[in-house]
């Protein structure tokens, strides 16, 4: 199936890494020109050289950290002088932390909402702006599923979320008059670095090796399995597309049938 995404400007946060760079290496197989952003500049050149030897193309990479508007702003204004426009913005950057409501400090609860909640509205905010011009666009936001059913110690992610899942229904109907579609992919077990890293933190002394426990993981998915992150990253990638030129304001999950809620 032809996407149609070629020559589309794309933008990915946290593309360094798991979702984020499944979904620039399924952007580039549709030869979309892809940008990727994050912190740490070992990890997007690692990202980078990755994707070119499997396709035999460069994506562009910036270090920027989404909880500074200043490094926000400096990066579309890079892609814009570069391109001229932003089609896609995938608003992808962030992180698990959960806990019990009691432990979480006034720190950690800005710390989440700034990484995952007003990054988005930042990023969004600016893209906007620019996609009324060519009146089109896509912005997809990446929550998961304790946005839609939190649960135990799952704080704060599960509201950040939340959040997140109400800007996208919100976005989608304030941006609809400029044909820019807003859409939400909310994920369960997917395999990350930050599965890898709490695999490693939690069996450094054991000989559980890292498929052996996501075996166990998946017992408790309906399809019995963890999903691969490209699964998530072909979602998003058809969401950009001219495929899905219908579907606005709403949040898919990815998860195997996981989430007690639709």
């Amino acid at each position: 199936m032809n996407l149609e995404l070629n020559n589309k400007i794309v933008l990915i946060t946290g593309g360094s890494q798991g979702i984020g760079k499944a979904t620039a290496l399924s952007m580039v197989k549709e030869d979309a020109k892809t940008i990727i952003c994050a912190r740490d500049i070992n990890e997007l050149k690692n990202a980078q050289n990755e994707i070119k030897n499997l396709t035999n193309k460069t994506i562009d990479i910036h270090i920027t950290d989404v909880t500074k508007i200043h490094q926000i702003e400096n990066l579309f204004k890079i892609i814009i002088e570069k391109h001229g426009k932003i089609d896609v913005l995938i608003n992808n950057a962030g992180r698990s932390a959960g806990d019990d409501f009691e432990n979480v400090t006034d720190n950690q609860w800005q710390e989440d909402l700034e990484l995952k909640l007003f990054a988005a509205i930042r990023s969004s905010r600016i893209a906007i702006k620019y996609m009324k011009k060519q009146n089109s666009g896509r912005i997809i936001n990446v929550t998961n599923l304790g946005g839609k059913a939190p649960g135990y110690s799952s704080v704060p992610t599960s509201v950040s979320r939340s959040a997140g899942i109400a800007l996208t229904k919100a976005l989608s109907k304030d941006s609809a008059k400029y044909n820019i579609l807003v859409n939400t992919v909310c994920i369960g077990l997917i395999k990350s670095a930050q599965h890898e890293k709490r695999w490693i933190k939690d069996h450094e002394n054991s000989n559980i090796s890292l498929e052996e426990w996501y075996l166990e993981l998946g017992k408790d998915v309906p399809l019995k399995r963890v999903g691969e992150s490209s699964e998530a990253g072909d979602v998003i990638t058809f969401l950009a597309s001219e495929r899905a030129s219908y579907i606005s304001g709403i949040a898919i999950n990815i998860d195997g049938g996981l989430s007690p809620v639709v």
